[in-house]
C-alpha cells in the first residue's frame, strides 16, 4: 500500500507543478492520512501475527491450565474422529462443563495430523454430539476458537461441510445450556460459527476474527494477495475492533507480546472470565438463555443513522 499511495502523491505533485497549482496543504492532509494508514496496517499485522504465532497456546494446553480431570471423547457417531476439533467433558473448579474446541498443531508432523486446526464436517458434528449430551446433562458448554476456517477440500465438501457447520448454527443457537465461546488465535469464518454461538462470546487480546483471512480478502478484493496487510485493516479483525462493532462481549487481556509468553497468566484469565460467566448464566432458566441469545445474533449487521 506505501508504494501505491507515495505513486499517487507523486503524480498529484507533478500535476500540480505542470498546473501551476498550490495543493501543498491538501497534499500535506493526504500524506498525513497515509501514514495514519500505514501505521493501522502495521498494528493490525503484528496482531494477525500473533494470533497465528506458532508456539501460542492452543486448545488441548488451555484445557490441560483450566479444566480438571479432563476426559477427550472421539467420534461423530456417522462417519469418524477429526483431529482437528477436540472435545471432552471435565470441571472447572468443581462445576462439570463440556469443553470443545479447534487445535491446530505446534509442529509439522502435528499440523497435517490436525489438518492445521481446520474440520471436515465430521468435526462439526462431534462438536454439536458433546453439545447435545452436555444439554441432557445440564453442564455448560466451553468453547474454543482458533481456526482459519472450515476444511475445503473435496472430501468435506462431499460429506456436507456446508450443512454441517448451518446445522450446529441452528442448534447451538437454541441448547437450553449455558454455552460459552472464546477466540483464542483465528476465528475464521464459518469455521469459527460452527462452535461460536454463545451466550458470550470473548476474544483474547491478541486474536482475531473475521468473515475471510486477509490474504482471501487481498485476493478477492484488491486483487493483490501481497497486500494482506492492507486487507487485515480494511477487515476490521482485531479484538478492539471487533468488541467495538458489538459482535463480542469483551476481550481478555493477555501478553502485550502474546498469550505464548505466559500460557499460564492467560490461562488464569480465561478461567476467572468463564467461572463469573458461569455463576450467573447457570442460575437462567435455560429458555431464557436461548430467547437472549437468538435476540442477541439477529441483531448482527443492523445499522441505524
Amino acid at each position: 500500500m506505501s508504494d501505491i499511495n507515495e505513486n499517487i502523491v507523486v503524480e498529484l505533485e507533478n500535476f500540480a507543478k505542470e498546473k501551476g497549482l498550490d495543493f501543498s496543504s491538501e497534499l500535506e492532509s493526504i500524506s498525513q492520512k497515509i501514514k495514519e494508514l500505514q501505521t493501522a496496517a502495521e498494528t493490525t499485522w503484528k496482531k494477525v501475527e500473533l494470533a497465528r504465532h506458532p508456539d501460542r497456546p492452543r486448545t488441548l494446553d488451555y484445557i490441560g491450565l483450566i479444566v480438571d480431570d479432563f476426559t477427550e471423547l472421539h467420534g461423530d457417531r456417522f462417519f469418524g474422529d477429526d483431529p482437528a476439533m477436540v472435545g471432552g467433558i471435565g470441571f472447572i473448579d468443581g462445576i462439570p462443563v463440556t469443553v470443545i474446541g479447534n487445535q491446530k498443531g505446534r509442529n509439522l508432523k502435528e499440523t497435517v495430523e490436525r489438518n492445521g486446526g481446520m474440520s471436515n464436517p465430521e468435526g462439526y458434528r462431534k462438536a454439536l454430539r458433546l453439545a447435545k449430551q452436555a444439554e441432557k446433562f445440564h453442564r455448560p458448554v466451553i468453547t474454543f476458537i482458533d481456526t482459519q476456517g472450515a476444511y475445503p477440500g473435496q472430501g468435506s465438501e462431499e460429506r456436507g461441510i456446508g450443512e454441517s457447520i448451518a446445522v450446529n448454527l441452528r442448534e447451538f443457537s437454541r441448547l437450553k445450556t449455558p454455552v460459552i465461546s472464546i477466540i483464542i488465535g483465528e476465528g475464521g469464518s464459518g469455521g469459527a460459527l460452527g462452535i461460536g454461538v454463545g451466550d458470550k462470546i470473548y476474544m483474547l487480546e491478541n486474536s482475531i476474527y473475521s468473515v475471510i483471512s486477509p490474504e482471501g480478502c487481498a485476493s478477492i478484493l484488491l486483487r493483490d494477495a501481497s497486500r494482506a496487510k492492507d486487507a487485515a485493516s480494511m477487515l476490521k479483525i482485531t479484538s478492539r475492533e471487533v468488541l467495538d462493532l458489538k459482535i463480542i462481549n469483551g476481550v481478555i487481556p493477555e501478553s502485550e507480546n502474546g498469550a505464548h509468553t505466559n500460557p499460564a497468566e492467560t490461562a488464569k484469565s480465561i478461567k476467572a472470565r468463564i467461572l463469573a460467566d458461569l455463576k450467573d448464566l447457570m442460575q437462567r432458566n435455560p429458555n431464557v438463555l436461548v430467547r437472549y441469545r437468538n435476540k442477541k445474533i439477529r441483531k448482527f449487521g443492523r445499522f441505524q443513522e
